[in-house]
């Protein structure tokens, strides 16, 4: 197995877990305290990423600067990646809000949706990682 392919599977095992994580958590019904939460599972989102980043390239995250990557995708990636972000986290807390007067069903709906959107996004920024650690490093033909 490459070095490439070890750290596309052990990144993809991080996602699956933090995704797992993220669903898990959102599980929990807590009635009018849903957007206090989606802080919490951000602040995990931010774990994940910073941990796909030392799969790929053996530092932290802190110590290349989050800004300085983002800056290296470009504003308007930037601009849209970080709307499209909160655009998706406020409507799981307000579906969460929702799903709470359900039950158990719905419970398992925001479980979804909060694992589903942890995975998703994790999935981007591992292809930016890969993309970037593919340009660093030269590959076996």
């Amino acid at each position: 197995m490459s070095s490439l392919d070890k750290r596309r599977l052990e990144t993809v095992l991080a996602i699956a877990t933090y995704a797992v994580g993220s669903g898990t958590a959102s599980a929990t019904p807590t009635p009018g305290i849903e957007v206090p939460k989606q802080i919490v599972l951000t602040a995990s989102d931010i774990a994940m990423y910073t941990t796909i980043w030392k799969i790929y390239f053996h530092e932290d995250l802190s110590s290349q600067g989050i800004l300085d990557i983002l800056a290296q995708l470009g504003l308007v990636t930037l601009a849209a990646t970080g709307t499209a972000y909160i655009v998706a986290k406020t409507t799981t807390a307000v579906v969460s809000e929702i799903t709470d007067w359900i039950g158990p069903m719905g419970w398992g709906v925001k479980a979804a949706i909060a694992g589903s959107l942890s995975g998703l996004f994790g999935a981007t920024w591992a292809l930016y990682c890969d993309h970037l650690y593919s340009q660093r490093e030269p590959q076996p033909v």
